[in-house]
């Protein structure tokens, strides 16, 4: 069988879902004898009562059969009352027996089921992890977390709540179809006639029922979405007072899930109507020619006993077909959910022969490169530059000039579409992607925090970084002093996106952390943008200590991150218009005047300003 997180798309989707079964094949096959077991005790239940009536309250009460009458005298020494608490208390062994055989069952089927669940939750959540940026970018955080949180519940519905107890239905009616056709022909024959109808109406449902599940499916995932959404941007909501706005529009999106689900519940409450109504026509049939047959003496009181019991047995399995193949449509919507996930290849894999990054040093070279994404949108065009260890190169343009495509392809968060990345002349596309990012640090526009204390926060640097490495860490960031002033210091709780602190905190913590990774090549995205005066000349004079030796790409928005760069690379419509150091492009690249002008003295682009004047102000 292929393996399940790899999906073989000509491969039936039910044969898929059952790969993930293999680890579990042990519980499998122990659930499979406890599943026979019970089907075998639930057949022995009924006799019992039957050899009580028969054989001990009939009057005249009929002789027992041989061997058993003479197993049975010898025990009740021909007292009724003796055979009858004994027969009672084979019975209520019998039953009691099935009882522990079942919730034996149950406690198997359970866990093997939490099992999968959560093993395919771990694949899902690997998966997901692998894929590129461009798909988290393109797909919602709702739908992720739904797929992981809901449809992973898929294998357990379809196969430890769908396929054991359709095998334990088929087995069930084939033990008591068996005993049925012993008793009597016509009466077992009989219990068969609701079998056409069962199968049509069972045809009919199934028909839609897969898409209809995965309609509904898609609405809640949606209604999730609408949740996250809203949540992860309440400052905007809140600044726009959209509070009643969002109400609404979740609400609209909430009527139109809900209503799917109660049309679906409808369809499935009206399909398990009509399979009960069909089989009390089918028992009621039964037991009219039964009885004829037991006012004819063909059949004992015993014998219609057991048919009754049996029919029920028969009936309910053949109920219990019809009702989870119609559970089995939602599992299968959720699998084929969960399926379509894996059947997306990562966008960055590593090749049979890549090398580890161990020893990179940072040497960076652009080779004509340009990337185009998926939609056929080219955004880089012909970039070629070099950056050596030690060097600080920015990266200056206009919004959508390319500037944050064109470090991403540093780390591989994108190949490069044609040319070559280079780090120490070998193509980044050779390493091993996590050894090749172990090798960068970088620190966001926006910092990126999570739940925790500040000391994980930071270690999320160098997961093996001491305390004192981390204050160290903090302190060159400037970080020290504000986290000393927090109630438990570096192991105060912070809230999810560091709630409760300023952008300026955020920003600290988050250049502290890229100091601590201590890696040889930093990618920052304009880090002091939410620093003030003091506290940016303070981290700019870490960065410069810190980037010795190392290479620094810098996204620069503003002169004080660019004036003193190595190398200024000027962006425009994807391409390089300029490069240089900040003086000489004042004096030969326009665009770069233009930038100036704007963020040194806040003149608008189109104003004229003096090369000595712009030099002059970008000193200062």
């Amino acid at each position: 069988m292929a393996d399940p997180v790899t999906p073989d798309r000509e491969q039936p989707l039910l044969l898929w879902t059952l790969g993930f079964l293999r680890p579990y094949w042990k519980q499998a096959v122990l659930l499979s004898v406890l599943l026979l077991s019970e089907v075998g005790l639930g057949a022995l239940q009924p006799w019992p009562l039957k050899v009580v009536i028969d054989y001990v309250l009939e009057r005249p009460a009929l002789p027992l059969p041989e061997p058993f009458a003479g197993w049975l005298s010898a025990i009740h020494g021909g007292n009724p009352a003796v055979l009858l608490i004994l027969l009672v208390i084979a019975g209520v062994i019998v039953q009691v027996a099935n009882q522990f055989v079942s919730a034996y069952g149950t406690q198997v089927q359970v866990d093997t089921g939490q099992r999968m669940v959560y093993d395919l939750r771990y694949r899902l959540f690997q998966h997901l992890q692998a894929l590129g940026l461009h798909h988290h970018i393109a797909t919602s955080t709702g739908d992720a977390v739904y797929r992981v949180d809901v449809d992973a519940y898929a294998i357990e519905n379809l196969v430890m709540s769908g396929l054991f107890p359709l095998a334990t239905s088929v087995t069930t009616l084939a033990v008591m179809f068996f005993v049925l056709l012993k008793l009597d022909r016509t009466v077992a024959l009989l219990s068969l006639t609701v079998v056409p109808f069962l199968y049509m109406c069972l045809r009919y449902y199934t028909s839609t029922m897969v898409d209809r599940e995965e309609h509904v499916k898609e609405l809640e995932s949606k209604l999730i979405e609408r949740l996250y959404e809203t949540f992860s941007s309440m400052r905007l909501v809140k600044s726009f007072a959209r509070e009643p706005y969002e109400l609404d529009r979740y609400s609209q999106s909430g009527d139109r899930t809900m209503s799917a689900r109660i049309a679906l519940t409808w369809q499935q409450s009206l399909f398990s109507v009509v399979v009960t109504s069909i089989t009390i026509l089918g028992t009621a049939l039964v037991i009219v020619v039964g009885g004829m047959h037991v006012m004819r003496g063909q059949m004992t009181i015993g014998d219609m006993t057991i048919v009754i019991a049996y029919l029920g047995a028969v009936y309910g399995p053949l109920s219990a077909i019809a009702h989870t193949t119609g559970q089995l449509q939602g599992a299968l919507a959720g699998s084929k959910r969960v399926r379509s996930v894996f059947a997306i290849l990562p966008e960055t894999v590593d090749g049979p022969d890549s090398v580890d990054a161990t020893d990179v040093k940072g040497d960076i070279r652009f080779e004509d490169v340009g990337f185009t994404y998926p939609s056929g949108a080219q955004v880089l065009h012909d970039i070629a530059f070099s950056a050596t260890p030690g060097q600080v190169v920015a990266l200056v343009g206009l919004t959508g000039a390319g500037k944050t495509t064109l470090v991403s392809l540093i780390p591989r968060f994108f190949d490069a579409t044609a040319g070559r990345v280079l780090i120490d002349g070998v193509d980044v596309k050779q390493y091993r992607v996590r050894s090749l990012r172990e090798k960068i640090a970088i620190v966001l526009q926006d910092p990126v925090l999570f739940s925790g204390t500040i000391a994980e926060n930071l270690r999320y640097g160098r997961l093996d970084a001491t305390p004192a490495e981390i204050e160290a860490a903090a302190r060159a960031a400037h970080a020290h002093e504000f986290i000393s002033r927090l109630p438990k210091a570096y192991e105060t709780e912070i809230a999810e996106a560091g709630g409760g602190l300023s952008g300026g905190e955020r920003q600290r913590l988050s250049v502290a952390r890229a100091i601590l990774k201590n890696a040889p090549i930093l990618i920052l995205d304009e880090p002091t943008s939410s620093l003030d005066a003091i506290s940016e000349e303070i981290v700019f004079a870490a960065l410069r200590r810190l980037r010795a030796g190392r290479t620094t790409i810098v996204i620069a928005h503003r002169l004080s991150t660019v004036r003193d760069a190595d190398r200024i690379l000027v962006l425009d419509g994807g391409k390089i218009a300029a490069q240089g150091r900040h003086e000489e492009l004042l004096k030969t690249s326009q665009l770069y005047r233009r930038m100036c002008a704007r963020l040194s003295v806040g003149k608008s682009l189109d104003e004229p300003e003096t090369v000595d004047e712009l030099i002059q102000a970008t000193r200062q």
